[in-house]
């Protein structure tokens, strides 16, 4: 015996009692705790909110269940140990002699000791790479095909490199001013306004180019219209660390007191202060979620802040230095000083990370950047003698969304992908701390209660306004003196009238809250049956 199913097979019961059962272990991942015991509960109104809610709950845990065992077929994995083994001991020859061979080809390394130390970024997709020397050299990689798309020497000193909306443009911080260059190298735009550029960052949700100069100025730059948008300075000197919150489009700065600002392209001051360390702030990321912030500062510590609920405590303190963090998809924390990186993970869900897994390349190397590439379990490493890639298991998404990113994309699709991300372009104003509030209705401002002072000062005021005014001249015996007398007092007293309205209402108010205070008193129980009566009349 069997089910039938929507296409006309049959399935046999045994199989669908597996499924079904493995459909269960993954509901009870997405539900929120256990459900609430409603058979307590008197009041039937609240029951009935209570037990939709709880329905709408169970629905939803089971439309992800479904989604993500048909819809994300792969299942990501991390190293784990047996015995008294640590995973941080295993080394990357021992998982490139238990890995396919095209995951092996993803463990590289590539020596240019003339031009480095390099920095590194990918584009969204994680197929393509681009590497910027500090002696002039940028490249292009296909990391697909591992082959070199591109690669020019501009002859000058590099600072950052940063990949724009696609493969096809990319920025580079030169010794004066950045430049844009195209995929085949050739120079498109020299961004004079922007100065001597320390580092870049790119709002791919809003097509903006921010940049930060030796001044300490803050710029936003609109790569659609090519207009300047924002130009501010921060005021809190140089700063070579900055990075742009993926869950806000907020860009944040490392400054050398200690304090972290985030700024937002519609704002000319710090939308957040907040002093996260006692020294120099060395290396700044965040979480893909956006939730969560990592600072490192030269006190020789790296602490991770809540951004929902930012305490004068971090969430966790760590020791050690970092001249570079990096968060992957997966969450995990990657932090490198010297020719030393180590990776962090939170294995128990409560943001609390432990040691994951260590590398350290040759003596004298000194480390750049280190940077998680999406949708692959690697870590890119720049440093000084070329760039290096490393394979940490777990780091990577393992299933990807061909509308937000497609790896296997053609020209065509990317065509496509184009248009619509730039029909799809964000105005600067919806950046901000809490893009939650984008949508909602502003809150009414109660009004403010004026003094007693206030209220008079006001009547006399509207008094004298009306005293000044003379009334219209009558016919004969309709112009008196006590009839003109008489009208001007009506003038004055209609001009008085809101304001006394105003006050009798009030007194009534307090009045009334009085008569409440009284009522709740407790009386004696043999004075309880007079209660009602007085407060009736």
């Amino acid at each position: 015996m069997g089910v039938k199913q929507d296409d006309g097979s049959i399935m046999p019961t045994s199989e669908q009692e597996k499924i079904s059962d493995e459909l269960d272990i993954r509901v009870k991942k997405f539900l929120r705790g256990e459900k609430t015991n409603l058979e307590g509960l008197q009041d039937k109104k609240l029951k009935g909110q209570l037990a939709v809610r709880e329905e709408l709950f169970g629905k939803s845990a089971q439309a992800a269940a479904k989604a993500e065992k048909w819809l994300l077929p792969s299942e990501g994995g991390y190293l784990e140990a047996e015995g008294i083994e640590k995973t941080w001991r295993i080394k990357q020859e021992s998982i490139a002699r238990e890995v396919d061979i095209l995951s092996a080809r993803s463990q590289y390394d590539i020596v240019l000791p003339d031009l480095g130390p390099y920095t590194l970024d990918f584009t969204s997709s994680g197929r393509y790479m681009a590497a910027g020397g500090r002696k002039g050299h940028l490249a292009i990689l296909d990391m697909k095909n591992m082959s070199l798309v591109k690669e020019i020497q501009v002859r000058e000193t590099v600072r950052d490199v940063v990949f724009l909306h696609n493969e096809l443009f990319f920025a580079a911080a030169q010794k004066k001013y950045p430049y844009i260059y195209n995929r085949d190298g050739t120079e498109l735009h020299c961004l004079k306004e922007h100065g001597a550029v320390l580092r870049l960052q790119f709002l791919k949700n809003h097509f903006l180019l921010a940049s930060i100069n030796k001044s300490g100025q803050l710029r936003y730059q609109d790569v659609t219209m090519g207009g300047m948008v924002a130009n501010y300075r921060t005021g809190l000197g140089r700063t070579d660390v900055m990075q742009v919150n993926p869950y806000n489009g907020v860009v944040a700065l490392g400054h050398s007191l200690g304090t972290v600002s985030m700024w937002k392209p519609t704002s000319s001051t710090a939308l957040l202060k907040r002093l996260c360390h006692k020294g120099p702030i060395t290396a700044m990321a965040f979480h893909p979620n956006g939730h969560l912030m990592a600072t490192a500062g030269k006190e020789k510590k790296i602490m991770l802040w809540d951004l929902r609920n930012l305490k004068d405590e971090p969430l966790q303190t760590l020791p050690g230095n970092a001249d570079t963090l990096d968060f992957s998809q997966k969450g995990l924390l990657a932090r490198s000083t010297s020719s030393f990186v180590q990776i962090l993970r939170d294995s128990s869900g409560t943001q609390n990370y432990n040691n994951y897994m260590t590398h350290k390349i040759i003596k004298g190397y000194q480390v750049e950047k280190v940077l998680f590439r999406p949708y692959e379990d690697v870590l890119g490493i720049g440093h000084s003698m070329g760039w290096s890639s490393i394979l940490i298991p777990g780091s990577g998404e393992p299933n990807f969304d061909s509308w937000v990113a497609n790896p296997f994309e053609t020209s065509k699709q990317r065509r496509e992908r184009e248009v619509h991300s730039l029909l799809d372009k964000l105005p600067p104003e919806t950046i901000m701390l809490n893009p939650t509030k984008i949508g909602t209705v502003k809150p009414q401002r109660r009004k403010e209660k004026k003094t007693k002072e206030e209220n008079e000062a006001d009547m006399e005021a509207a008094v004298e306004a009306v005293k000044g005014i003379e009334p219209k001249k009558k016919t004969k015996g309709r112009n008196k003196p006590s009839k003109r007398t008489k009208k001007k007092q009506e003038i004055v007293a209609n001009a008085k009238r809101p304001f006394l309205e105003e006050q009798k209402k009030e007194e009534e108010q307090v009045a009334r809250k009085k008569q409440k205070v009284i009522e709740q008193v407790e009386l004696p129980t043999s004075l309880q049956r007079f209660s009602r009566k007085k407060s009736a009349t």
